[in-house]
């Protein structure tokens, strides 16, 4: 094992990420395999992909958060919040279909703005501020929509043209705009001055602190990217799935940290990956997709999720203790 990991190529390319491609194309194989055939067809695969499209999302900004050090639970209930605000403005008061697609960014920024300034200036756990933003998500989805349900358009012709951002023909525009977007993440995270001072923060934030950098603009800026990319999340979430009720959202919080603390970042901060991310939230996708289709209900994928982040939160521990 250990003259494996010491293969130039392996070096390069990353012996965890390497691992999880296998892992990808195993579990796609295990999937064809026991539903004879019938995982291969393009709507299993479509159906997978709309799904990790959104949660790749959440995963991609909430690695931010994980890699200072911090934690977000309000991912999932401020994605269907802002899709919930966005869409009943859209339904109900007339918004043109571009004006509520910016509302579901800024919705998302403003939550991502509140945690990282309590987080960053007022020095409030992040586990008690993403708590205390995931009930006023729900919270202020329902008052908006008065606890009703909100269905985006289906139709062009009443304002569904958001739905190209998934698809457009035959063409996998969503995987396009995921995968552009995580290249930027991954140029942001590891090649930038903020990048770096995030990193830096979850490695040890007192000596940031006291070599003159100002943590909390670059603590709170990890907060501000999550937001964003929440409120993206949010637009593609309804673009595959059309209708949205309040209340809901928490199912996704643990499947996006799943995704994002399997592709490699650490639950302690100072380390993250963003192509190991991505991996991630396929692999997860791809459970969800596959149990569905070997007729077992999503139940099942919720134990396994579990399951996958205890394992990679004690991978992790174990390989810190070894490195100290």
């Amino acid at each position: 094992m250990g003259k494996i990991k010491q293969n130039p190529f392996v070096k390069k390319v990353g012996f965890n990420r390497i691992v999880l491609c296998f892992v990808l194309i195993l579990m796609y194989v295990f999937f064809c395999v026991m539903t004879q055939g019938a995982f291969t067809g393009m709507d299993r695969i479509m159906s997978a992909l709309n799904y990790a499209y959104f949660l790749g999302f959440l995963s991609l900004g909430v690695t931010f958060v994980i890699a200072t050090g911090g934690i977000d639970f309000s991912i999932g209930p401020v994605m269907f919040c802002c899709a919930l605000v966005s869409g009943f403005s859209f339904v109900q008061h007339g918004v043109p279909m571009a004006a509520a697609m910016v509302i579901s960014i800024l919705v998302g920024l403003a939550f991502g703005l509140f945690n990282g300034y309590l987080v960053s200036y007022w020095s409030v756990p992040s586990f008690i501020t993403s708590m205390a933003s995931m009930n006023i998500a729900k919270g202020l989805a329902s008052v908006f929509t008065k606890t009703q349900s909100v269905s985006w358009p289906q139709s062009a012709a009443e304002g569904g043209w958001y739905r190209n951002l998934v698809k457009m023909g035959s063409i996998p525009v969503g995987l396009i705009i995921f995968l552009v977007v995580a290249i930027v993440c991954a140029i942001v995270l590891n090649k930038t001055k903020m990048g770096r001072y995030i990193l830096s923060l979850g490695s040890n934030k007192e000596a940031v602190r006291l070599s003159g950098v100002n943590v909390k603009k670059w603590e709170m800026s990890a907060y501000i990217i999550c937001g964003l990319l929440v409120g993206m999340g949010a637009l593609f979430y309804v673009a595959a799935f059309t209708t949205v009720q309040p209340g809901y959202g928490d199912q996704y919080n643990n499947e996006a940290i799943a995704g994002c603390v399997m592709g490699g970042t650490s639950m302690a901060g100072g380390l993250a990956s963003i192509s190991g991310t991505v991996i991630g939230v396929f692999i997860i996708a791809l459970l969800q997709e596959g149990i569905l289709a070997l007729g077992f209900r999503k139940d099942y994928q919720l134990i396994i999720t579990g399951i996958i982040v205890i394992v990679a939160v004690f991978s992790d521990v174990v390989s810190r203790r070894r490195k100290n």
